[in-house]
């Protein structure tokens, strides 16, 4: 009897621990809570931690503030949810949403009105078959800093790249592997408008192998990436 008292009182023990510990984040102050989130390494940490009560969602919205990378590549991740937390994110300069995300244009364009989208360096829109020029062109046509664009895999059309050719002046590099609604005319476009682009990945398309000798003529130092071998001996430099 004596024994199973101590047990009792042991369990009792641990669980008033626990509970003091939780007690213990609870009374965090709000700067110092967002500052812990702020470590997460991965928005599925973030999304869970965000569910754990009103203030904690708060707290994981200020932790935001202070990111310079927000990946959402992997995750369901749907429009409502992924446009919050860019607009909570202001210091952001890496955006990826890629793969295995369930955003529509509807959500790029929520997207596009947040602070940090004109000072994007880099945004990865791979493989989103929900998203078509509409809001492409809207995300785009605000991110004037953005050097380097991976819009593979998607179906945008000619469009797209004109808006890229229009607000993105300082793009250095463009993936646009099996973007097969691209013509050659929107890749004139773009080497045309797009005087730093140094490299671009047209892998998979269908615009004919030949049209890209002319880009070269127009940018000389531009490297293709994915070209067909035929074109090896026309001078075009592939890496």
């Amino acid at each position: 009897m004596e024994k199973q008292q101590q047990q009792e009182q042991q369990r009792d023990g641990d669980g008033g621990g626990a509970g003091a510990a939780e007690g213990d984040i609870e009374r965090l102050p709000a700067d110092l809570l967002a500052h812990v989130l702020s470590l997460l390494p991965s928005f599925r940490d973030l999304s869970i931690a965000g569910g754990v009560s009103r203030r904690w969602r708060r707290a994981v919205e200020r932790s935001l503030a202070s990111r310079r990378r927000l990946s959402f590549a992997g995750q369901r991740t749907g429009d409502h949810t992924a446009a919050r937390f860019v607009r909570a994110a202001v210091n952001l300069r890496d955006l990826d949403i890629c793969w295995g995300c369930k955003i529509t244009d509807e959500g790029l364009i929520k997207i596009s009105s947040a602070d940090c989208v004109g000072k994007l360096t880099s945004i990865s829109l791979w493989g989103l078959a929900g998203i078509t020029d509409k809001g492409v062109i809207q995300l785009v046509s605000r991110a004037y800093s953005l050097q380097h664009l991976n819009i593979g895999g998607t179906f945008i059309t000619d469009e797209s790249l004109n808006a890229v050719a229009n607000s993105c002046a300082n793009l250095k590099s463009i993936i646009l592997w099996s973007c097969r609604h691209v013509t050659e005319a929107g890749l004139v476009a773009l080497v045309n408008k797009c005087r730093r682009l140094e490299c671009i990945n047209v892998g998979g398309m269908r615009v004919p192998p030949e049209s890209f000798v002319g880009l070269l003529s127009i940018s000389p130092a531009l490297q293709i990436r994915s070209i067909p071998q035929i074109i090896l001996n026309a001078g075009v430099q592939v890496s």
